[in-house]
C-alpha cells in the first residue's frame, strides 16, 4: 500500500466511528488525475483509499478521520455518511469493466477494513445507494455478485416473483436504507445494485428482490 496524504479531511463528528463502507468510481481518464483531484484543497473532495487499475492501493486519509467522499445523502438513519463511513475510490471511467487487478485489490482491502471496524457485508454500499439520482457509481459494470460470493457485500435473492405494489416497494426500500426520492429514481438506484440491466416500470421481480432484502437486512 502507498501512502499519499490528502489535506482534505477532518475529525469525525460527535464521536462517530465507521460502520459503513461506500464504494465509488472516479469517472476520470486515469488514476493520477483522480489522485490529484482528491488531494487538491480547492476541490474539497477526498477518500480514504484509491485503487488503481493495476491494483495499487493508495491511502489518502487515515481511517479514523472523516474523508469528504459521500456528500449529500443518507443510509437508513445515518445522515452524515462521511462521519460514519470509509470511502474507497476505484479508478474507472464508469462505462468500462473494472480491471481484474483492481478487483483483486478490493477483495483484499475490504475484509481488512470490515474486520477492523466490525462492519457487516450489508453495510458495504455504493454511492448510488445513498444518493439516488445524484450519483450512479460504482455503476452498472461493477461486479457486486463477485463481492457477495466472498461475503464482502450482499445481493438480493428471490425464488419467485411477487405482484408489484408501489407502496409496498417504497416501504421495502426505506427499510433497506434507501433515502427518500421519487419512485423512478429509487427504482433506478435499486436496480443499479441488485438488478443490473433491468429496464421498464416496477415489476414483480423488483418487488421480490426488495422484499427479500428488507426482511433479511433492514438498515439501522
Amino acid at each position: 500500500m502507498v501512502q499519499f496524504p490528502s489535506p482534505n479531511f477532518g475529525p469525525r463528528r460527535d464521536g462517530a466511528v465507521p460502520d459503513i463502507i461506500v464504494l465509488h468510481y472516479t469517472a476520470m481518464a486515469d488514476c493520477d488525475a483522480a489522485q490529484r483531484v482528491l488531494c487538491t484543497p480547492e476541490r474539497e473532495v477526498s477518500a480514504h483509499y484509491l485503487i488503481a487499475p493495476n491494483g495499487t492501493v493508495t491511502q489518502l486519509v487515515d481511517e479514523d478521520q472523516r474523508a469528504w467522499h459521500a456528500g449529500a445523502g443518507s443510509w437508513g438513519s445515518v445522515t452524515d455518511v462521511n462521519s460514519r463511513s470509509i470511502g474507497i475510490e476505484m479508478s474507472n471511467i464508469g462505462t468500462a469493466p473494472f480491471s481484474a487487478p483492481l478487483m483483486d485489490a478490493l477483495e483484499t482491502l475490504l475484509p481488512e477494513i470490515m474486520n477492523r471496524w466490525s462492519i457487516p457485508p450489508e453495510r458495504v454500499i455504493g454511492h448510488s445507494d445513498m444518493a439516488p439520482g445524484r450519483k450512479i457509481d460504482p455503476g452498472a459494470r461493477f461486479d457486486w455478485t463477485r463481492l457477495a460470493r466472498q461475503g464482502l457485500a450482499i445481493r438480493a435473492q428471490a425464488q419467485a416473483p411477487i405482484a408489484a405494489d408501489q407502496a409496498r416497494f417504497d416501504t421495502a426500500l426505506t427499510q433497506i436504507g434507501y433515502p427518500t426520492a421519487d419512485a423512478d429514481t429509487r427504482l433506478s438506484a435499486f436496480r443499479l445494485r441488485h438488478r443490473q440491466g433491468a429496464t421498464g416500470p416496477l415489476d414483480a421481480w423488483d418487488m421480490a428482490l426488495a422484499t427479500d432484502l428488507a426482511a433479511r437486512y433492514p438498515a439501522t
